[in-house]
């Protein structure tokens, strides 16, 4: 698996990052995965050469951070891990160190190596709150219960209300795939410029460019509500999979593969962050790391998913 260094982290960190939301009951993907498929699904990542996971406070009210402690077991302090506080937290430093503390109980460890905020919301809407968060956040680095802080879904006017203080994170988590290119533009260039990577989410659009579109696969909450399974955008997202799996089949690869390369292949790509229940899924997109696509067939991609 290849991996790639980030300031503040002694650890290498995998081009692909394992996600866990799926790993514990939620109202995106309901009760589908067990403790005993959620400790296979770890070990499969392992396996595969991972060494970054990705889960949250808010996923099943701590219930995969849980879980993936349990998974890792002895190799838990080896790992990178990535959590994040639900930003309803009073915004306040005691309030952050329980929320933190909290995720590293059912973690089981010491510290996480990245702590983020999970969205912005509405809660950080004027400069004097982003100050305070910055320096709360700022405070939970210094205390070394997290090695670096990042934020989470926070678009172009989210950054600058940050301001200056938008040097004190090291990575911002949003969606992007072939799909989902809302995160290019102003808004990647304000993290470029303030040396943010993008730990760039649903790379395959939530299964979609995977080929993840029969009737039982679109029954997920969280795929029910996404505008990318839904008309009309669904019917322009089936041409871009055909695309997908053109190359795939030039390649010999899985779509997913695909899928995912193209995001890595990206400008300002950290890490592309994973998810799934099952082994043989987590085998086929962890071959992503190795793929580099042609020019050619980047540019294609590209094309077909431009301006969607």
């Amino acid at each position: 698996m290849r991996t790639v260094s980030c300031d503040g982290l002694e650890k290498d960190w995998s081009v692909i990052t394992f996600g866990c939301w799926q790993m514990a009951p939620s109202g995106g993907w309901g009760d589908v995965c067990s403790k005993k498929d959620a400790d296979s699904a770890v070990k499969e990542a392992l396996a595969q050469g991972i060494t970054a996971f990705d889960t949250a406070e808010g996923y099943g009210d701590g219930e995969s951070e849980r879980r993936l402690g349990q998974a890792l077991g002895p190799k838990k302090n080896d790992v990178i891990i990535i959590s994040k506080i639900w930003p309803d937290a009073e915004l306040t430093l005691p309030s952050y160190q329980k929320h933190l503390e909290d995720s590293l109980t059912a973690l089981g460890r010491e510290y996480v190596d990245v702590y983020l905020i999970h969205w912005p919301g509405n809660y950080f809407s004027t400069p004097e709150k982003n100050a305070r968060l910055c320096d709360i956040m700022h405070a939970l680095k210094k205390s070394g219960k997290t090695r670096i802080i990042g934020l989470s879904n926070f678009h172009e006017e989210n950054l600058r209300l940050l301001g200056n203080e938008i040097s004190r994170f090291s990575v911002n988590e949003v969606p992007y795939s072939m799909l989902e290119r809302r995160y290019e533009g102003d808004t990647r260039q304000i993290c470029l410029n303030a040396g943010l990577g993008y730990m760039a989410f649903s790379p395959t659009a939530q299964g979609l460019l995977a080929g993840r579109i029969s009737p039982d696969a679109r029954k997920f909450p969280t795929r029910e509500s996404n505008r990318f399974y839904q008309e009309p955008l669904f019917s322009k997202a089936l041409k871009v999979l055909e695309t997908v799996k053109e190359i795939a089949d030039e390649t010999r690869r899985k779509p997913v593969q695909i899928a995912v390369a193209w995001v890595l292949a990206q400008e300002n790509i950290l890490t592309a962050i994973v998810g799934s229940r099952k082994v043989e899924q987590i085998r086929d997109f962890g071959g992503a790391a190795d793929l580099e696509l042609s020019k050619e067939q980047l540019q294609r991609l590209d094309s077909v998913s431009s301006g969607l």
